[in-house]
């Protein structure tokens, strides 16, 4: 009997353990909901990091690649909480640690980015920290997998399968939701009640990059290099001047949260500072293309009825504006507008903004059309 009760107490995995479990589950939940909730961020992300490898050939992997790692994400971490399938999952997941740790740390030694993306644009992390993180992680990751044979589900392995079914249809149901009606927490510049102008100012008290400034002299047939502070002491007419550049020597953080945002029309003029700094209100509809158009047609058609039937101006921006003139003839201005800042401001394609000169009113997908009509129409007769 006594034998009987050692052997079953030593086959068992150490409290610690299971609280170590609690921990890596829970963060591994968070870090996939956090991304989950814009799925489109890792997928940009992603890219960010094909094209450094020159691997751009694979942009278009991202999008699926992204909808899979956060489910995949939520799915260990729920495993990890039931305790499911240890010698299974404890292998997966240390394998992603360990590939995690590998991305933050060549984005850490590179400088190529400024944050690796780990818990999306809500929690952004310099690639040092992420690093960092990712190494506490990969210790305890190492601890649960020491005693991955000694840990057993303290649920029925039904119960455990249908636990992990229902995370993977809810983790695949919140980004569906997303793609459609935009992220459930907006953390981009963008985003509803944000000043554009504001966005696009250098942050308080942020810190500049430092340079230093080296020149290259040719003397005696060799060209030299040094400083302000170092030029040689017999420095005279015989040094020839050849050239000089800027060393970074530290990044600083002075870099506005916008940076790219302008409205030129189709004529190359700039409209950006006189529509912001208007004050008027005015309906904006960002469109990443018209390749679709047909299907876009008939909410646009409404929504601009209903912004000129309250007296408000409709403004169209995108990428590709020109290709607009013809499908939106009743717009009342079209504008060129960058890629990149087009993908950032509208998850979805279009995106309705109700502005007040860079006062971000509203905010909707094309899934929200009858609700953003009604706002213009609310704010309009003053409701």
């Amino acid at each position: 009997m006594n034998n009987s009760i050692k052997k079953q107490s030593a086959s068992k995995a150490p409290s610690a353990v299971a609280v170590v479990r609690v921990l890596v589950g829970l963060l591994f939940i968070f870090s996939g909901l956090v991304k989950a909730n814009d799925p489109l961020g890792l997928s940009y992300k992603m890219q960010e990091f094909f094209d450094a490898w020159g691997w751009s050939a694979l942009n278009w992997s991202t999008f699926s690649l992204s909808i899979a790692m956060n489910a995949f994400e939520i799915l260990l971490g729920v495993a990890m909480l039931v305790g499911y399938r240890m010698r299974l999952f404890s292998w997966l997941i240390l394998l992603l640690t360990i590939f995690f740790g590998f991305l933050t740390g060549y984005a850490a030694l590179s400088g190529k980015f400024q944050s690796c993306g780990c818990f999306g644009d809500c929690l952004p992390l310099t690639p040092v920290q992420s690093f960092m993180k990712d190494v506490v992680l990969l210790l305890l990751v190492l601890y649960i997998f020491i005693y991955r044979n000694k840990i057993r589900p303290g649920l029925s392995i039904k119960i455990c399968i249908s636990v992990l079914a229902g995370a993977l249809i809810i983790a695949l149901g919140i980004q569906g939701y997303v793609l459609k009606h935009l992220p459930f927490v907006d953390c981009l510049p963008y985003k509803k009640g944000n000043h554009l102008l504001e966005q696009m100012q250098v942050p308080p008290g942020a810190v500049a990059d430092s340079f230093a400034i080296t020149f290259r002299y040719k003397h005696d047939g060799k060209v030299l290099e040094f400083d302000a502070a170092h030029f040689p002491e017999n420095f005279d007419s015989t040094y020839e001047y050849v050239d000089r550049y800027d060393k970074l020597i530290r990044r600083g953080n002075a870099i506005p949260k916008i940076t790219d945002f302008s409205l030129k029309t189709l004529d190359g003029i700039d409209s950006t500072q006189e529509i912001l700094n208007s004050n008027a209100p005015y309906v904006l509809v960002l469109f990443k293309n018209f390749e679709d158009f047909k299907d876009h047609q008939e909410a646009l058609k409404n929504v601009i009825k209903t912004a000129h039937g309250v007296g408000l101006p409709v403004r169209i921006a995108s990428p590709m504006a020109g290709e607009a003139k013809n499908l939106v003839p009743n717009a009342d201005q079209l504008f060129q507008l960058d890629a990149v800042v087009e993908k950032t401001a509208a998850r979805a394609d279009p995106t309705y903004f109700y502005m007040q000169g860079d006062l971000v009113v509203e905010k909707k997908s094309e899934a929200g059309v009858k609700s953003f009509m009604q706002t213009i129409t609310h704010a309009a007769n003053g409701k």
